[in-house]
């Protein structure tokens, strides 16, 4: 056993007795972050803006500070981009992490002093609490492997400027560099399948302990693997027992990756995003993430269904229940101030504070007043190959408003790595886990508003060819589980089966 694997243990038994403090201790852990937000943001142009030297309670907060997207903030950040100090955080940020919005073009989201190292101790934190459990150390000798973007990062009026996983690769610590792949250069390829490739031929030889990536991406490396060698996964990564994920729910993927492997792994959820980490899973055998209260991270929550009511109810912690859809909203020490960063979470617990993500408030399928999330399409895509042997390899739903024939349907693009022997008894099992997860969906199913969902086919590697053709193949993007309109419907269908 090497020092490595000795020395994680007790570190990991002092990691955990921190959590544990402020996490048995969660409405005074936030109401620190709260005030000591506040306190520093008094001096920016965003707080004298907002009167922050009035604010001493959360209700004087809500009155003050609406909720904003990136657009209701971005004349802020504008400033920010163009070199101004004290905007929305003391001085400059150290880095803008740099996304692409649908409605804004390209978004910099700012990355502070303060920030920065939450992103990086929440990654730790996650297989800490991992080894903790388990007892399980062993993999921190292996090679370990996170499928991310670019760390090349350019710079804006002093700031550095890129992707948030290249920003977070130049933080790996000094005593997993050695542990880590790809190299630096594979690292820094910019297109995708080159770089896929590339990190096949650098990974075969090594002792592959822990992957990790957007579960779509890592996929498709390890379908590259497999048509190389012939071999499985874990037959090829023979102490491979990790895999980390976060960005979208495993679970459609999980039968697919077990075949990939050839058996089970264990697996950590991360909730990581540019505007800061969120959560991670602190139990293997809880439902749910442990929410980052202690993160220079202040939280809010709107209900999902009231979301776009003329005035809202915001809530915090103290006020939540479980299994409700919430909008989070967030306050950071990266200057983002009651700020709507787009998804939509349901608590599974309170004691302590764990979290799911059932999807994003603008990603729902409601054209007749259904109001379908991605969690419930998820959970019925779950439901439905229970026990089977069907394998998902990607998925989207979109309405059919105007079919030729019959009633409007939820039209489901589903790539299969093993076909079902019937699509329609599929189609069927699916839509009654929908009509039970979801009463409006019912109704109108049982009302003949609605006819039940149809199956379209896309032929294999189909998702890849779309999200290449529309250059997003790759990093950090993903397909939209669900949309209310037919965008990516409609140009999906050049990558159907005929």
């Amino acid at each position: 056993m090497s020092i490595k694997s000795v020395l994680a243990k007790p570190f990991a038994k002092l990691i955990s007795k921190k959590i544990q403090k402020w996490a048995s201790r969660p409405i005074e852990t936030q109401e620190k972050v709260f005030q000591n937000l506040i306190k520093t943001g008094a001096s920016t142009a965003f707080g004298k803006d907002h009167n922050f030297d009035t604010i001493t309670s959360y209700q004087a907060f809500k009155a003050q500070v609406p909720v904003r997207d990136y657009e209701g903030l971005k004349s802020y950040v504008a400033r920010v981009v163009e070199g101004e100090s004290d905007v929305l955080w003391k001085g400059k940020p150290i880095y803008f992490a740099k996304t692409s919005g649908t409605t804004s073009g390209s978004k910099y989201i700012p990355i502070t002093k303060e920030s920065m190292p939450t992103h990086v101790e929440a990654a730790r934190n996650a297989i800490l609490m991992y080894i903790y459990e388990t007892g399980n150390a062993k993999f921190v000798n292996g090679k370990m492997i996170f499928l991310q973007g670019s760390p090349i990062l350019n710079e804006q009026n002093g700031i550095q400027l890129g992707r948030l996983s290249g920003i977070v690769a130049h933080y790996v610590p000094k005593y997993l560099q050695k542990n880590r792949l790809p190299s630096w250069e594979t690292n820094c390829i910019e297109d995708w399948e080159t770089k896929v490739d590339a990190i096949v031929e650098e990974t075969l030889p090594e002792d592959m302990t822990i992957i990790s990536g957007i579960p779509s991406w890592v996929q498709m490396y390890f379908e590259k693997l497999q048509q190389k060698t012939g071999k499985n996964v874990g037959d090829i990564f023979k102490n491979f027992n990790l895999f980390i994920f976060g960005g979208v729910n495993y679970e459609p993927y999980r039968a697919k990756f077990e075949n990939l492997i050839g058996r089970k792994v264990d697996s950590i959820e991360l909730y990581p995003a540019s505007e800061g980490f969120f959560a991670f899973q602190d139990k293997q055998d809880e439902k749910g993430m442990l929410l980052q209260l202690d993160s220079g991270i202040f939280y809010e929550f709107i209900k999902a269904d009231e979301f776009f009511n003329e005035n809202p109810k915001r809530i915090t912690i103290k006020d939540v229940k479980v299994g409700v859809n919430y909008v989070m909203i967030i306050s950071t020490t990266a200057g983002l101030w009651a700020y709507n960063i787009g998804d939509t979470i349901q608590f599974t617990a309170t004691q302590p504070y764990r979290v799911i993500v059932s999807g994003r408030i603008k990603h729902f399928i409601s054209a007749f007043g259904e109001h379908v999330i991605g969690k419930e399409v998820e959970q019925a895509m779950q439901d439905a190959i229970q026990n089977t042997d069907i394998r998902i390899t990607e998925f989207t739903v979109a309405p059919q408003i105007n079919p030729k024939e019959g009633l409007p349907y939820h039209e489901w693009f589903i790539e299969f790595e093993n076909e079902p022997e019937s699509t329609s008894d599929l189609a069927s099992k699916i839509d009654t886990s929908l009509q039970n997860q979801n009463t409006y969906y019912f109704d109108l199913i049982e009302g003949k508003v609605l006819q039940p969902l149809k199956i379209t086919k896309v032929k294999k590697n189909g998702f890849q060819e779309h999200m290449k053709s529309i250059g997003k193949l790759g990093g950090q993007n993903k397909i939209p589980r669900l949309s209310n309109d037919r965008k990516i419907a409609d140009s999906l269908f050049s990558f159907v089966e005929k």
